[in-house]
């Protein structure tokens, strides 16, 4: 079945990006030119994806506004003949089909989710967290979709990192199917220190069947009084099957301070007109170091 839909939760209050979120989404601080949401955005447009569900909370219109038409903004860039910029802001608005549904209450990333059920319906489906940027040759979400039409079975993105920061994540456990490929015998959500070898971390890409629903309802609250995912995502495991795939290319947590600042040098580094000037910055500031 092709897969159609991907649901981007942006509900988070972003608090480790306090202060800077206090007033702005943390999905709407900018990476060089343009909001971390509109990056998660353009891979799943370029993965061939037809409509976006954000799941969202108060205090976030600013990222349904950014991907609306403004009538306004256009008319005054068109007078100023900034026609370039009309473009690109008119390019942002019919980038794909963006539908908003509110989770009202914090209750977990597996809460909101199950938010999206009914706009999802019966259909395999992407999640994408808002704060996880990849930089990749072919996008994460494709490479994902391609596996998907083959093994027809749910699938998690991982990348390995260090041991000691296992604690930081959750943890895929199983066998090697073949290069980057894992067929998932247990998932565990932050382990404590020494309680799993597995180095396999979870990172924000999701490729799920509509089972996830039912086992989301079903799922009991977890630490700190949330749906955890990860237990839903146990339990569609047994009942289903599931692969972890390590994706090909660079994963920045853009919700983390450091890891930030790193996306926004990757990126700067790379981009089409301010790339070269800011990769003769960064030499001329590596040897005042």
């Amino acid at each position: 079945m092709k897969v159609r839909k991907a649901v981007i939760p942006v509900a988070g209050l972003g608090t480790r990006f306090l202060p800077a979120s206090k007033a702005i989404p943390k999905e709407m601080l900018t990476v060089v030119d343009r909001p971390t949401i509109q990056y998660i955005v353009e891979e799943v447009v370029a993965s061939g994806i037809e409509e976006v569900i954000l799941v969202t909370s108060a205090g976030k219109s600013a990222i349904e506004n950014h991907f609306d038409y403004n009538f306004e903004l256009d008319t005054f860039l068109e007078q100023k003949r900034k026609h370039g910029l009309a473009e690109e802001v008119r390019h942002i608005s019919n980038l794909i089909d963006v539908v908003s549904v509110r989770q009202k209450k914090p209750l977990g990333l597996g809460h909101a989710i199950w938010m999206a059920r009914n706009v999802v319906g019966n259909e395999p489906f992407l999640v994408l967290l808002g704060d996880d940027l990849v930089q990749a040759e072919t996008p994460c979400c494709k490479q994902m979709l391609d596996l998907f039409e083959e093994l027809q079975t749910p699938i998690v993105a991982i990348q390995r990192v260090p041991q000691e920061e296992t604690h930081q994540y959750g943890i895929v456990e199983g066998q090697a199917v073949r290069d980057r490929l894992t067929k998932v015998n247990r998932l565990i959500e932050k382990p404590a220190p020494g309680t799993s070898d597995s180095n396999m971390a979870i990172i924000g890409r999701y490729l799920l069947t509509p089972e996830i629903f039912d086992l989301l309802e079903k799922t009991t609250p977890g630490h700190g009084g949330e749906i955890q995912l990860t237990d839903a995502l146990m339990a569609l495991s047994n009942k289903n099957g599931m692969y972890a795939y390590e994706f090909e290319g660079t994963r920045y947590d853009a919700g983390d301070k450091l890891g930030y600042l790193k996306a926004i040098v990757a990126f700067a580094s790379c981009h089409k007109t301010l790339g070269p000037a800011f990769r003769r910055y960064i030499k001329e500031m590596a040897a005042t170091l």
